[in-house]
């Protein structure tokens, strides 16, 4: 539980993945189309209120052109931030799987996270790196 709790904090920069938050795609390059302002690197520390999970944990995660990207490549990590900050995420990792949701700021963040089985729940917050 402990490795799989770890991956759920990169889903605590976000949350599940925000509806009709579409990003632009260059076809030519399979890039992204344009800045977000909550793109860069964030620190975000998982809390967890309910269940046998770690009690808190901190990892670095990074957001390009709104969308939330793994650190590790152990899990899979797919989420994305709107333009008004709304953010979600879904984190799979060995069968199991996470949903976070919250908001960013310019330079903060917080919002609550639960495992798919409902087995561990909390709350995270994040802030801005460099």
């Amino acid at each position: 539980m402990t490795n799989f709790l770890r991956s759920i904090v990169v889903m605590g920069v976000a949350g599940l993945l925000v509806a009709g938050a579409s990003i632009p795609v260059d076809a030519s390059t399979g890039r992204t189309a344009h800045h977000n302002i909550y793109d860069g690197e964030w620190s975000v520390v998982i809390y967890t209120e309910r269940g046998d999970c770690d009690r808190a944990l901190r990892y670095s995660v990074r957001i390009v052109g709104g969308e939330v990207q793994a650190g590790m490549q152990s899990y899979q990590l797919a989420g994305r931030v709107a333009s008004t900050g709304a953010i979600r995420v879904v984190v799979a990792e060995g069968g199991q799987s996470a949903r976070g949701s919250g908001r960013l700021f310019r330079n903060s963040g917080r919002g609550q996270w639960r495992t798919s089985s409902g087995k561990c729940a909390g709350h995270w917050t994040a802030e801005r790196r460099g």
